[in-house]
């Protein structure tokens, strides 16, 4: 019996995209010392954040569609293979340590499972039906899929985001290519224009830096609108080591220019909880009124100018003082 799937995979397959060209600039690469090496590499890399800005619009549309949903109890669903696979698998798990993120609010699916970020799985990304299946398998009414692809023709992404639109789901593609077929399936396509590799095809270089660097906009946009941050400072890490440790009391510090000792006292009275501790600080007022009026101010995205309710509470604690 024919296996549709691997006729999809042996299927000649025509890329139309500029990472798919040949890079003039580093057509003698393998004739150039080391030091020439690394200044063609670096220059190219040079040229990445620039065309990740030119998609700040569409990104930061994603950021809305994002924060909406895990708002109300959904989760964002990145779905990938090989390096792009891999990229959302590091960025959806370091938003755990970050801003004490968790699955439930952004998780990661790499094609041919867990163990494809390590070892490659041959033919994973070619197979589109595992892709729909995933989606059915995961997401349910009001989550968000976000395809990675640099190829942007990734049959895996591809099955997940056409069962994601049929279903009514949000969709977006994060993908290296101007052209990318995947477009037409996504209802937010971000299209980064890097130019040819280094490395021709090589899209683990230009394109994967500048996919990382979208998921570090759109992730960390969205978990700031959610309320995690105060300003720029953490205020929900996770101190799971003595270095966290010691960065959630100097971040206490640098929030409201106490001592450390007296930051650290604080915290310890708070049970370890930064918010209620940086309130407290901030209001000069004691643990439990930090925590009574915090409760009037929980996080939300649609106060605007503090959804993590840190300036409202300390507003309020003050007017009472």
């Amino acid at each position: 019996m024919t296996d549709p799937h691997r006729d999809e995979a042996t299927t000649l397959v025509t890329l139309a995209s500029p990472t798919e060209e040949r890079n003039p600039a580093s057509a003698e690469l393998d004739a150039l010392d080391a030091r020439g090496m690394v200044d063609v590499i670096l220059s190219e890399d040079a040229k990445v954040a620039a065309a990740v800005q030119e998609q700040a619009g569409p990104i930061a549309e994603l950021v809305e569609v994002c924060v909406s949903a895990i708002a109300g109890g959904n989760t964002v669903h990145y779905v990938g293979a090989g390096t792009s696979g891999r990229l959302a698998v590091l960025d959806a798990v370091e938003l755990a340590p970050t801003f004490n993120a968790d699955e439930s609010m952004v998780s990661a699916h790499l094609a041919g499972g867990p163990g494809a970020f390590l070892t490659a799985v041959e033919g994973a990304e070619d197979d589109a039906a595992a892709g729909g299946a995933l989606v059915q398998d995961v997401c349910v009414a009001g989550d968000v899929v976000i395809g990675l692809a640099a190829s942007g023709r990734t049959p895996f992404v591809r099955g997940a985001l056409q069962v994601a639109r049929a279903a009514g789901l949000p969709t977006a593609l994060i993908s290296a290519n101007p052209l990318a077929e995947l477009a037409g399936d996504a209802d937010i396509p971000i299209l980064l224009d890097v130019g040819p590799e280094v490395v021709t095809g090589s899209t683990r270089m230009k394109a994967g830096t500048a996919q990382k660097l979208t998921l570090n906009a759109l992730s960390t946009a969205t978990m700031v609108r959610l309320g995690t941050t105060f300003g720029n400072l953490m205020i929900d890490v996770r101190p799971t080591n003595a270095k966290l440790v010691g960065r959630t009391v100097r971040i206490l510090v640098q929030a409201s220019g106490a001592s450390a000792e007296h930051a650290a006292e604080v915290l310890d009275a708070a049970g370890g909880s930064m918010r209620v501790a940086l309130v407290a600080l901030l209001a000069g007022a004691d643990v439990e009124a930090a925590v009574a009026t915090l409760a009037e101010f929980p996080r939300d995205p649609q106060r605007v100018g503090d959804p993590a309710g840190i300036r409202s509470a300390v507003a309020a604690l003050t007017a009472q003082a």
